[in-house]
């Protein structure tokens, strides 16, 4: 018999390795993921505070979120890790404490 192919035990222990190396990655991609959309946050958070300046440059006033969202400025208060931004009246960018 000259039969091609994988055995049992063959594909069995594939299966096995597989699996060890998904329960190894799998925690580490969750860790980066939290980190990644962290630094996401900042960086979007830098984003409002440089249209909040633009805002402030064109009509001589401190924008809400609102106004920046109506005006075109930005897309939405919310960061990629769910927080929500919001302008102080001094024109800073906050992230709200969410109850």
């Amino acid at each position: 018999m000259n039969e091609k192919g994988f055995t049992l035990i063959e594909m069995l222990v594939v299966m096995v390795v597989i699996s060890i190396l998904l329960l190894v990655a799998i925690p580490n991609v969750t860790t980066h993921n939290q980190v990644i959309n962290d630094k996401g946050c900042e960086a979007f958070k830098l984003m409002v505070e440089a249209q909040v300046q633009a805002y402030n440059i064109e009509n001589n006033i401190i924008p809400s979120m609102q106004d920046l969202i109506d005006g075109g400025y930005v897309k939405g208060a919310t960061c990629p890790n769910g927080k929500i931004l919001e302008v102080t009246p001094n024109g800073d960018v906050q992230e709200v404490a969410l109850p």
